[in-house]
């Protein structure tokens, strides 16, 4: 098993365990897919993935249609998808991302949050040479289809690690092959649990029990801002 799976595997942790949460992201994402490619899941692949993510979620589905009505709606304010980096105490890297109809109000948020707790807020790009970004499909297994074969024809389409585990199969690829590689599994019909995109560091740090607890406690303030949709980190947990 690869970097990649042992990272997420390690860090699995209480990241979006609140179901309410989990459709706030969801609707977020939702309603910016809409505004990007449109309504229809036929035409939008992206929404089609979202829109069975959120019944793998048990997301109601009026959840679901008040965020597309939002994307179509002149009269809502815009989300827009900003992405913030900065330093943590005691070093530790962290990539927030954020969907935010307000990012003055977000990035002062943000900036807060890691001022109070020790930390700084960095410029644009600051950490992109730390974390390796990639999109993650989760997906159903096919007793007919062995991991082997299926990892060997997915190279191809931009995979470069494929596991298997208690609740399926988690591919990981390259930011820029996330359509083809969606594409193959529709095609070839695998049912996509979900599809999105992480920051797996390349550089993991080590802290002790007291540090790791000042971290988390950063960490989880961050966590309950309503604009931020992910955080990620290279502390060791």
């Amino acid at each position: 098993m690869g970097r990649a799976f042992e990272y997420r595997k390690a860090t699995k942790m209480k990241r979006w365990g609140n179901m309410a949460r989990v459709f706030t992201k969801l609707g977020k994402q939702i309603t910016i897919a809409v505004r990007e490619s449109g309504p229809d899941p036929d035409t939008n692949p992206r929404l089609r993935v979202l829109i069975q993510q959120s019944k793998k979620e048990n997301m109601p589905k009026e959840n679901v249609e008040r965020a597309v009505k939002k994307a179509v709606s002149k009269d809502e304010a815009d989300y827009k998808e900003v992405v913030y980096e900065g330093y943590g105490p005691n070093g530790i890297a962290i990539v927030i991302e954020t969907a935010t109809d307000n990012p003055t109000r977000t990035v002062a948020n943000i900036r807060s949050y890691l001022t109070r707790h020790g930390g700084s807020l960095g410029t644009s790009g600051c950490l992109q040479f730390l974390f390796d970004h990639k999109c993650v499909f989760k997906i159903a297994s096919k007793p007919d289809v062995s991991l082997e074969d299926l990892e060997l024809e997915l190279i191809d389409f931009g995979v470069d690690e494929l596991v298997e585990d208690e609740d399926g199969i988690v591919l990981y690829g390259e930011f820029q092959s996330y359509s083809p590689i969606q594409k193959y599994l529709e095609e070839n019909g695998f049912e996509i649990f979900s599809a999105e995109f992480e920051r797996i560091p390349n550089d993991m740090k080590e802290l002790n029990e007291e540090q790791k607890a000042q971290v988390m406690k950063l960490l989880d303030k961050i966590e309950d801002d309503e604009d931020v949709q992910n955080v990620f980190h290279n502390m060791v947990e």
